[in-house]
């Protein structure tokens, strides 16, 4: 089964303390890159993060969002600064004093001002914590892996209906390469006669030992088995119980290699239009390989 390298994923977990929420989102990348984005206070918990992620994970860049929420009490502690308190005091009477105001500050005024009274994060238990963000995260890989599954499927089933058509293609050229000789032997002749024009006889023996020279530097019977032979791969790389971008990349890049050797060998327009068909296929085949983990 092969999976997309791209999906999104969601997580959430809440108890009577805290509520966590995990995103999980990727994109295409050659290797295996996880960014982890969370509040400060909770950095402990990165590599950890990062190394769940990767059991799941074989490649693509991901990015992993985490959102703690406490909803408990127990969680903030609120301090009280009466030294700021009293400095805005001593400012406000003077104040009051140089413009001849009625000095009638309240204490819900000065209570207000900044930095009087700041509402401070307990600390925490970190592996309570943790297994909180777990749980969140585990629900977000599930439902990640199942987008990327399913976007897999479709992968999956557009390249093997590609691989059947690029057999389909070498059939076509399997069952033509045998008479290329016959061809190049006639054309050779009535090229020689024209040339010639019936004033001097060209042996027969001459002219099937050009075309058996001929044919043997074009035989394109190996690079048509070595061809058909990655498609019958690729089928099995797709169907295996494991997803190998990896491999398929090698392999695609062995297909161009033969479809090249094959479209410089052979010189009929025939096979030289049904290898630009071919060539085609697997461009289509290589930008889809490169959405699969």
């Amino acid at each position: 089964m092969i999976k997309s390298m791209t999906g999104f994923g969601k997580g959430e977990y809440i108890d009577e303390k805290r509520s966590v929420v995990v995103e999980m989102r990727a994109v295409n990348h050659r290797y295996c890159d996880v960014h982890v984005k969370m509040p400060r206070r909770y950095a402990f918990a990165e590599e950890k993060i990062k190394a769940i992620v990767k059991n799941t994970v074989k490649r693509g860049k991901i990015e992993v969002s985490v959102l703690v929420e406490n909803i408990s009490e127990t969680d903030v502690n609120i301090r009280l600064n009466p030294l700021i308190a009293k400095q805005y005091m001593d400012n406000l009477k003077e104040l009051s004093s140089i413009l001849g105001l009625e000095n009638n500050v309240t204490l819900d005024y000065v209570a207000g001002l900044p930095d009087v009274m700041k509402s401070i994060a307990d600390v925490e238990d970190e592996e309570e914590v943790f297994a909180c963000i777990e749980k969140a995260l585990t629900e977000a890989i599930l439902n990640f892996d199942h987008m990327r599954k399913v976007e897999g499927q479709k992968l999956e089933e557009d390249l093997l209906m590609r691989g059947e058509l690029i057999r389909k293609y070498v059939a076509q050229i399997e069952e033509k390469a045998p008479k290329l000789q016959e061809i190049y032997a006639a054309k050779l002749k009535d090229r020689i006669e024209e040339l010639l024009d019936g004033n001097v006889e060209m042996p027969q023996d001459r002219i099937m030992l050009e075309a058996a020279i001929f044919a043997d530097k074009a035989n394109i019977t190996e690079e048509l088995v070595r061809l058909d032979s990655h498609m019958i791969q690729l089928k099995n790389i797709i169907g295996g119980s494991k997803s190998e971008g990896k491999k398929l990349d090698f392999l695609v890049q062995e297909m161009n290699r033969e479809t090249n050797t094959i479209g410089s060998k052979a010189n009929d327009l025939q096979i030289t239009q049904t290898m630009l068909e071919i060539k085609s296929e697997i461009e289509k085949i290589r930008e889809q390989v490169q959405n699969i983990e």
